[in-house]
């Protein structure tokens, strides 16, 4: 066994993990990880008897221990007898002593006069005295005889309670080095093991990392008031095709609402709310739960230049109103009332965000986007003053009113986003009327006039018209290895993107393969898929020609396989398990 471990430990030393001119790094990384995988699986193989073995010898040992305590129980009740009868003899000496020479006299008493007892002219005192004389020889034999017997069977015991001794010591010193044997080498099989899991580890962060710039290519706008564009949704509101993709057949587009972070103050929501002649009171008790307003006063403000909470070199430094006068959240452009809901949030965040004012906090849109040479004027510097100094507390403790650009209709707590848990955060429908269908939360949304709403994010090159669709079979592919993650979770490593093929991505051929070998039929053809959400507003099942699945699991292969940069927005970093926050709301589009 040691030595099929050892020559899985000199294979392993003999790959070098040189890295090879693959399309794609991420694919070279994939090929490391899947050789990685195959030792592991073979150290696995080999360490599982060893393991067995090791726990039957526990088992063994456990059993022989309460032997042996027997045997030592039954030992000490030896030593405790011979010692007993050492001592019996020790008493009993003297008058053995005492007997054996009587046995001796009355023996040769007895040898020379019984031929006189016979020739006596009283012939009936004779035999009296005949019998007499023997039965006292014969009782002194039979003391001695005893006496004789007992020596020896102490001698007996005293040889057999040695060679006990000996045998137990033995079998001890060899239970002992059996089971430290296999300690070893289970021991062995398991670093080596844990070498190979830690170096996958470091390889999966790496294919992460490379995932999530996938991810991060088109910039999120986690702000109402950013420089960036809005996505170019390729369907209308009213469903029909924006952009044509310049390709025949059958067209499936994924469609996101909103941005991740959907927790909090809505941006876009709130405008909508504002536009409806809702106040800013209102607006925020719709978003966050908190007991009320408390004026907050004469706190500084630190602002650094790092990209969180207390990180980097102070640039600024101020009083809590002079601060707000630099933020650029929302544009001051919207309705007065949406305006001052932003402020008060953005009041309340700095100060749980500071520990009022005892940290510092950034100046980007990882905290809140602060532009110390820029001063507002106009509505925003009013919203400002007329809500001046008023914070929203929760248990007398400012609330972090976390907020974003735009929800897509839904409102999530904390804990729903994988976040810690929170008594602030609401979970609700962000819509103006009852919403039963994805049609209705285009239509009564309070954000749907957000260019983020409803966008099918990533593009192509012109041959596609710089648009997201995917034709019949790229929809196909995706469902099939989707599919083949259901039956084999370890195909992920083959399943990354075919414009970008390496060494180790399967083809849509061998993906089909793959689920024949597995006795599953892939799917031939798509001629129905579309996602089920349930009340909270998020994507739970997708239907493949009548096949459920986990939405999110899906959207995560979705972002591995799909060609370029097209993705499902929110979508968070997967690794081998593809495990994720289920809080994406995405809807299919064909066409």
């Amino acid at each position: 066994m040691t030595r099929r471990i050892c020559i899985i430990l000199v294979l392993f030393l003999a790959i070098t993990l040189v890295p090879r001119v693959f399309a794609s790094e991420l694919d070279d990384i994939n090929n490391q990880i899947n050789e990685i995988r195959a030792l592991l699986e073979k150290s696995k193989n080999s360490s599982q008897p060893l393991e067995e073995t090791l726990r039957r010898v526990e088992k063994d040992f456990v059993a022989i221990e309460n032997n042996i305590s027997i045997v030592e129980r039954d030992i000490e009740t030896k030593q405790k007898e011979i010692a007993d009868g050492e001592k019996k003899l020790g008493e009993e000496k003297g008058v053995f002593d005492i007997r054996l020479r009587s046995y001796y006299k009355n023996s040769r008493h007895f040898m020379g006069n019984s031929v006189g007892y016979f020739l006596s002219n009283n012939v009936a005192e004779a035999v009296r005295k005949y019998f007499y004389q023997q039965r006292i020889v014969q009782k002194d034999r039979d003391a001695i005889l005893k006496t004789a017997f007992f020596i020896a069977k102490l001698e007996e015991k005293r040889n057999s309670l040695q060679q006990e001794k000996i045998t137990l010591s033995e079998v001890q010193k060899k239970l002992d080095e059996q089971k430290k044997f296999y300690e070893i080498e289970v021991g062995k099989a398991k670093n080596y093991q844990s070498g190979l899991e830690k170096q996958i580890a470091e390889l999966s962060a790496r294919q992460q990392e490379l995932l999530a710039q996938k991810i991060a290519s088109i910039p999120l706008p986690r702000s109402a008031e950013t420089s960036l564009g809005g996505c170019v949704p390729d369907v209308g509101l009213d469903g029909g095709i924006v952009k044509n993709p310049n390709f025949g057949g059958p067209k499936f587009a994924f469609f996101s609402y909103g941005v991740p972070n959907k927790t909090g103050l809505n941006q876009y929501g709130a405008k909508g709310r504002a536009d409806a002649q809702r106040p800013h009171d209102e607006i925020l008790h719709a978003y966050y739960n908190f007991d009320g307003y408390q004026d907050f006063d004469g706190i500084t403000i630190n602002v650094n230049d790092g990209n969180g909470i207390n990180q980097g070199s102070i640039i600024w430094s101020g009083g809590l109103e002079d601060y707000l006068k630099y933020i650029y959240e929302m544009p001051e452009s919207w309705p007065i009332e949406a305006l001052k809901a932003q402020v008060v949030a953005t009041r309340s965040y700095v100060l749980a965000a500071t520990s009022n004012g005892r940290d510092s906090i950034c100046a980007n849109e990882y905290c809140q986007v602060f532009k110390k040479d820029q001063p507002k004027i106009g509505n925003w510097a009013q919203a400002v003053t007329d809500t001046a100094k008023k914070v929203m507390v929760q248990g007398g403790n400012p609330i972090k009113a976390w907020y974003s650009s735009t929800h897509g209709g839904v409102v999530l707590t904390t804990s729903q986003i994988d976040w810690s848990s929170t008594g602030w955060t609401k979970s609700l429908i962000d819509a103006s009327s009852s919403v039963n269908s994805f049609d209705d939360l285009k239509a009564y949304a309070y954000d749907k006039e957000s260019p983020w709403f409803y966008c099918d994010w990533g593009y192509r090159g012109d041959q596609y018209n710089n648009t997201a669709w995917l034709t019949h079979d790229e929809t196909l592919d995706i469902a099939n290895s989707f599919l083949l993650y259901t039956l084999d979770q370890n195909a992920i490593i083959h399943l990354s993107q075919q414009d970008e093929p390496g060494s180790d991505t399967w083809s849509s051929e061998k993906v089909k393969e793959e689920i024949r070998s597995k006795g599953k039929s892939p799917y031939a053809a798509i001629d129905s898929m579309f996602v089920q959400w349930d009340s909270s507003g998020i994507s739970r099942t997708i239907v493949i020609n009548g096949d459920s699945y986990d939405a999110q699991k899906f959207k995560n292969l979705f972002n591995i396989r799909a060609p370029a940069n097209i993705q499902i927005k929110p979508a968070c970093r997967p690794d081998t398990s593809l495990s994720c926050s289920p809080y994406a709301l995405y809807n299919i589009e064909k066409r």
